[in-house]
């Protein structure tokens, strides 16, 4: 019997599926096995919110409530949002790829940035639209760029604001002059993962675009300042119709009851999430200094408005050389060839004893080159 008879007796997945390459997470062991100091995830390095833990103590083995409705109210009151204009999700990842599969199919296009989240490239192929990518701006999001791609297959376009993995950030006037740009049947996604790292008054406008229009909806997590990424939470808002469109298709009970209640203790300890804020931002500030100093070498750090600082190794020093150095010491940080970035190292802001070291393994690395 031929090959081809024999393949067509099992079942076979869509050509569009078959194209996905799956999401790689950041590691946390070495190549032998052994754990390591993880700041490849851009997890919180002062862990959960003490009110959060406590809360989680109190939570009844029973399913969850399947509309979020405390947590939701929660957001509303802090945001000043309608929480029937709020979505909850398995991590802000369930709503990217909702927003794709609710907007987009075969045929259509969803437009991303180079260097942007893995996952809006495995959103646009799992729904069968057409991923098409920008172009950027030394790493960061080109605007221009962007806009010149949209056209009558458009129907979906990702940012994220602050972006993953360059930490590159758009003010206001840039996301406001996106919006505009685009015609109103094509929904622009702005992912805000990383939004509480950016200093309020430098808020880049998204949540009052959402509130004023039919075609924008802005996602959030808790997975990042928050502290709870073990516990899956996202959520997202936008316009009724939106909200509507996604909670039709958003996995049953996709919240857990765990989750709903470590989330509403969380958002009661704004002083946590301040004190978090703050630390990332001098220890950002302190890491970048550092690796300013290396320039000499060809290593250069990315302007980051995150939680990380993705590092390019320009010089003798490689990134693939730089991370085997660093995993040799005990630190497990992401490179990343598999985002066209295989000159890149993206390392989590840790504690400052942590940032401290690799800041100088990484000069004696360099010297020795």
């Amino acid at each position: 019997m031929a090959e081809t008879e024999i393949r067509a007796r099992f079942p076979r997945p869509k050509p569009w599926i078959e194209a996905i390459h799956a999401y790689v997470p950041g590691k946390s062991t070495g190549k032998d096995g052994q754990p390591l100091i993880k700041l490849s995830a851009n997890e919180n390095p002062l862990g959960t919110s003490p009110l959060a833990l406590a809360a989680k103590a109190r939570v009844p083995a029973l399913y969850p409530d399947p509309d979020s409705k405390a947590l939701r109210a929660r957001l509303g009151d802090l945001h000043g949002i309608d929480p029937a204009r709020i979505i909850m999700g398995t991590g802000s990842d369930e709503l990217l790829n909702l927003a794709a599969q609710g907007y987009a199919g075969p045929g259509d296009e969803v437009i991303y940035v180079r260097y942007g989240f893995a996952v809006y490239d495995i959103a646009a192929r799992r729904c069968g639209a057409t991923p098409v990518v920008a172009p950027d701006a030394d790493y960061g999001t080109d605007v221009d760029a962007l806009l010149a791609l949209v056209n009558d297959r458009t129907r979906v376009v990702f940012i994220a604001n602050p972006n993953n993995p360059t930490g590159s950030f758009l003010p206001k006037g840039d996301i406001a002059r996106l919006h505009a740009g685009l015609p109103s049947d094509v929904l622009l996604v702005i992912d805000q993962a990383y939004c509480e790292y950016v200093a309020p008054e430098d808020e880049d406008g998204a949540m009052a675009l959402a509130a004023a229009n039919k075609n924008v909806f802005v996602t959030r997590t808790f997975s990042k300042i928050f502290g709870l990424a073990g516990e899956r939470i996202g959520w997202g808002t936008g316009a009724d119709e939106i909200v509507s469109t996604l909670n039709r298709i958003r996995g049953p009970f996709n919240v857990s009851s765990t989750g709903q209640a470590m989330a509403v203790a969380a958002l009661n300890d704004l002083a946590f999430v301040e004190r978090c804020r703050v630390h990332n931002r001098d220890e950002r500030a302190r890491f970048v200094d550092k690796i300013v100093t290396l320039g000499n070498y060809g290593l250069r750090p990315l302007p980051s408005q995150a939680n990380f600082v993705l590092v390019l190794f320009e010089g003798e020093l490689t990134a693939e050389e730089a991370f085997e150095g660093l995993a040799g010491r005990g630190y497990i940080v992401r490179w990343l060839p598999n985002q066209g970035l295989p000159h890149g190292l993206r390392i989590t802001i840790g504690r400052r004893h942590d940032t401290d070291a690799i800041a100088e393994a990484l000069r004696e690395m360099a010297e020795r080159t």
